[in-house]
């Protein structure tokens, strides 16, 4: 997408400025603000997405339902909502905020990813619909049997769903939501303005 931006983080996840996201990801990306979202279904199976491979960073990877990033100014909840339907045509309820600090930095062939990702559940009644130019496949997958293949490296996924599934509950929909006071300054934008 054109014009699209990110917004950079200081260390203690205040926002300190905007970048291009086409330009943002290199061999020394700044921390930047961004969220990952784990999709359910009624059966309690949870969406996994294989990554288009054109993609610039991590492309052909296996990962959790969405990942993306609030625009300046974003409410990170609508941010997530807006992405889970450009992505997977997908209209989401129930959204909770389970892991408010999660960060991380992982590389893959000399590019790196540098985010502080709050990390969301949501449940969803759509039917995927996915944007090829992002997503290369995507199925449901029992969550427990994914949970374990995650947890004992038997499931090839991405390096930050590794890290995700490891601090999140054993069952995500039924743990309480962590409060909104606990996420980056950056990412409280929308929830009576970033606090200083």
């Amino acid at each position: 997408m054109t014009g699209e931006s990110v917004v950079l983080l200081d260390e203690a996840g205040r926002a300190i400025g905007t970048a291009d996201k086409r330009r943002v990801h290199h061999a020394d990306t700044p921390l930047h603000l961004a969220f990952s979202c784990y999709l359910f279904r009624a059966d309690g199976s949870v969406l996994v997405t294989r990554r288009a491979l054109d993609k610039a960073t991590f492309p052909g990877l296996w990962t959790n339902g969405c990942c993306g990033h609030p625009a300046p100014g974003e409410d990170i909840e609508d941010a997530v909502r807006r992405r889970v339907d450009q992505e997977l045509g997908l209209r989401i309820e129930g959204l909770r905020l389970l892991l408010p600090r999660f960060r991380y930095r992982a590389v893959l062939d000399g590019v790196v990813e540098h985010e502080m990702c709050p990390v969301f559940v949501a449940n969803t009644f759509d039917e995927v619909r996915a944007d090829p130019v992002e997503v290369a496949e995507a199925h449901w997958e029992p969550w427990a049997e994914f949970r374990r293949g995650v947890l004992d490296g038997t499931r090839a996924i991405s390096p930050w769903c590794r890290e995700q599934v490891a601090q999140l509950p054993a069952d995500p929909l039924a743990a309480p939501a962590a409060s909104y006071d606990d996420l980056p300054t950056a990412a409280q934008v929308g929830r009576g303005g970033e606090r200083s």
